[in-house]
């Protein structure tokens, strides 16, 4: 371990915040099918550049899709999330550009105005029963997705409130997300490599962070199911906010 810490060059105090940081977010992800990114993105552009920090919140992301990926693919809404995630990874790569032009500061500011946006989304009232998203809203939630997925490793902002307006089962709605946020991952990883920002010290931290990403979600995801809509609904807009403030506090400091 000690080894595989000299080459990712992090101290082990550091490494153990960072696994403390990881599990608490795919907690999350596991809980509510989204947040991981909004959260892990944030808290780790504290230990590390907010370009590596994308990166390595992207990787993470590929690493954690494959789990629970048949029930995920049973329970999604297809019409929408299959369009959703092609024009997602499509659009993924030009996130990755404009994260590579603009300077680690405004990286931060982007990334904390991204998180409070999402926020103040999912505070939105729900559609009325029987409403269908058309093309347009299916075309700008999949290229918005993708487009902050290459540069905040964020593809939730658009997706979340996209479903959760929906009049639609929390069971549909987290597989639908989960499908996209894993779409995401491959095209992230993918672009991220083609550009050159995915380095081996990044991918030799995200398999060490694995474990504590795995037991994350598995104890997130027991709790699904057993918490009530409401409560549920509750949570995720928290999730969101302290999500937006976390960036603020960070930009601020």
């Amino acid at each position: 371990m000690n080894g595989a810490l000299h080459l990712v060059g992090l101290a082990p105090l550091t490494f153990a915040g960072a696994a403390a940081m990881t599990f608490g977010a795919a907690f999350v992800r596991g809980l509510t099918g989204f947040g991981m990114a909004i959260i892990l993105v944030p808290l780790l552009g504290m230990l590390m550049p907010p370009g590596q920090a994308v990166v390595l919140g992207i990787i993470l992301q590929l690493l954690i899709g494959p789990v629970g990926f048949r029930r995920i693919a049973d329970d999604a809404d297809r019409r929408t999330a299959v369009p959703i995630a092609r024009l997602a990874m499509l659009a993924t790569p030009l996130g990755m550009l404009a994260l590579k032009a603009v300077t680690p500061d405004v990286a931060r500011l982007l990334i904390a105005i991204i998180a409070i946006g999402a926020f103040l989304l999912i505070l939105m009232p729900q559609h009325p029963d029987g409403h269908q998203p058309g093309r347009g809203a299916i075309g700008a939630t999949g290229v918005a997705s993708g487009i902050l997925t290459g540069f905040a490793a964020m593809p939730g902002p658009p997706v979340v409130p996209f479903y959760l307006r929906q009049r639609i089962e929390p069971a549909t709605a987290r597989a639908s997300m989960m499908l996209v946020f894993f779409a995401t991952a491959i095209a992230g990883t993918a672009a991220s490599l083609w550009l050159g920002l995915a380095t081996t010290k990044l991918f030799i931290l995200s398999l060490l962070l694995f474990l504590p990403m795995v037991l994350g979600d598995q104890v997130g995801a027991r709790l699904f199911g057993r918490v009530p809509v409401p409560v549920w609904r509750s949570i995720v807009a928290v999730v969101l906010g302290a999500a937006g403030i976390s960036a603020l506090v960070r930009l601020l400091n």
